[in-house]
């Protein structure tokens, strides 16, 4: 896991309807659900492996406002976060998010 230190130069999101909808229907987490792991610590991210050849995909593990532990894959296009599936954490995430914040208090 690395840190995801080139979102600082990100200034928004950007949401595809379709995807929007998708994540809503198949895993019941809203836009702004999703983008509130992004501003709560700790967020925990790496690189997808070679998932498409056109943009690097990168996943969080982070948690909501209401503490909702969430895993999110996103790619960023002009310096603006897209989120392209969201859901919540696996058992086995939730572990390595956990031990994460262990070692970062």
């Amino acid at each position: 896991m690395s840190a995801v230190k080139f979102l600082f130069d990100c200034t928004g999101f950007e949401w595809d309807k379709h995807n929007s909808e998708k994540i809503w229907l198949k895993h019941n987490v809203s836009p702004s659900e999703s983008e509130q792991v992004f501003f709560n610590l700790p967020l925990v991210g790496a690189d997808v492996e070679k998932h498409s050849a056109r943009e690097n995909r990168h996943y969080a593990l982070g948690h909501t406002d209401l503490n909702r532990q969430l895993f999110v894959v996103f790619t960023v296009r002009a310096n603006k976060i897209r989120i392209i599936s969201a859901r919540d954490m696996s058992r086995k995430e939730r572990k390595v998010y956990k031990s994460h914040e262990k070692e970062n208090t």
